[in-house]
């Protein structure tokens, strides 16, 4: 007599994964096109009526699906032209201070500078705190505006301590950056970064020429030389057109190029 044979205990199936939704599809499908190079920067995106026909969504999914990519800055609409994939966002360093003239032009794009002001006021108290002086003392302030092809992309608020670099406004400022000259002549052994999200001011969205609604990346610089504090500034970047980061290697040193 033979033992009847017991069913083998089958294996409990795995969830099936959840089909993403329909305007999350439609993304999908546009992000895959435009990272495997199929469509490159400046390449037009099919309409709202023709994603509308080629998915079978409807109009308001279509409308959804190209309002989160432009969001996310990866497409900007123009109206009554249509939707067209974005340029990369320009990205500079966090690991050292970077020359956004050499940056733009390693672009191969045209690099502008506006000098906006250059003068000698009394150190407000949060810019007295920073470079260690007594609120009210006599420091060196700047403003300039920093352009890609034409268009706005930081608006540099920089204090010079004057105890550092007394010569600083006796500089041809309106030719040379700031940046330029401090980096040429006044050496530095300590950097420090801090990056925020902010809204500008009105006067600082219209020198960017952007909506006061749009948010910005603010990054604040404090450098020193021989622990004495050396600078403050404060660059100004519209959030859509530019993107700080860096990358390091596991030993701890910055990759670049």
């Amino acid at each position: 007599m033979t033992r009847a044979s017991t069913p083998a205990r089958t294996r409990a199936a795995a969830p099936a994964e959840p089909a993403l939704a329909l305007y999350a599809q439609v993304k999908e499908h546009i992000v895959r096109k435009i990272q495997d190079g199929s469509w490159p920067a400046g390449h037009r995106l099919p309409s709202e009526n023709e994603l509308v026909a080629q998915f079978g969504i409807s109009r308001m999914t279509a409308n959804r699906a190209l309002r989160e990519l432009l969001d996310e800055g990866r497409i900007v609409r123009l109206a009554g032209v249509g939707s067209f994939v974005a340029e990369d966002k320009p990205q500079s360093t966090l690991l050292q201070i970077a020359n956004i003239a050499s940056e733009i032009r390693a672009r191969g794009h045209d690099y502008g500078y506006q000098l906006v002001a250059g003068e000698r006021v009394a150190a407000p108290a949060d810019v007295a705190a920073f470079l260690d002086l007594r609120a009210g003392e006599s420091v060196f302030h700047s403003v300039c505006l920093h352009l890609e092809d034409g268009v706005p992309v930081q608006l540099e608020d920089r204090y010079v301590n004057p105890r550092v670099v007394p010569q600083f406004l006796e500089q041809d400022l309106a030719s040379t950056p700031p940046s330029e000259y401090l980096v040429r002549h006044v050496p530095y052994d300590q950097i420090e970064h801090l990056v925020d999200a902010v809204l500008p001011t009105l006067e600082q969205a219209n020198r960017l020429a952007m909506p006061k609604a749009e948010p910005c990346l603010l990054l604040t610089r404090r450098t020193w030389t021989r622990n004495v504090p050396v600078t403050l500034v404060r660059c100004l970047h519209p959030a859509s057109r530019y993107r700080l980061g860096s990358r390091i290697r596991a030993d701890g040193n910055p990759s670049f190029g």
